[in-house]
C-alpha cells in the first residue's frame, strides 16, 4: 500500500514538473492553441455547442446552471475528441520532453 501511495506522490510530482517546462517555455500555450485549431477543423467544436443546445432546450434555461451543464457536457466532450487528435498532442508532449533532456 505504502508502494501504491508513494508511485502516486512521484506521479503527481512529475505531472507539476512536466507542467512546469511546458509553461515556461510557452509550449503549454502552443499546444493550447493546437488543440483549440484541431477541435474547430474536426468539427468537435459544433458538436458539442449543438449538444449543449438539446441539453438546454430539454432541461429549460432557467432549470439549468452552467455549473449543472459543464458537469452534464464534460464527459461528453472529453469522449468526442478524436484519437488522432489525442495521439497528435501526446507526440507532440514526447517529442518535447526529448528535447528537454537532451539539453
Amino acid at each position: 500500500m505504502a508502494d501504491l501511495q508513494e508511485r502516486k506522490i512521484k506521479d503527481a510530482q512529475m505531472r507539476a514538473t512536466i507542467n512546469q517546462k511546458l509553461v515556461e517555455t510557452g509550449e503549454r500555450e502552443r499546444l493550447k492553441e493546437l488543440l483549440r485549431t484541431r477541435l474547430i477543423e474536426c468539427g468537435w467544436r459544433d458538436q458539442l455547442k449543438a449538444q449543449c443546445k438539446e441539453i438546454v432546450q430539454s432541461k429549460g434555461l432557467e432549470h439549468i446552471t452552467v455549473d449543472d451543464l459543464v458537469a452534464e457536457i464534460t464527459p461528453k466532450g472529453r469522449a468526442l475528441v478524436p484519437d488522432n487528435v489525442k495521439k497528435e498532442l501526446l507526440q507532440r508532449i514526447r517529442t518535447f520532453l526529448a528535447q528537454q533532456s537532451s539539453m
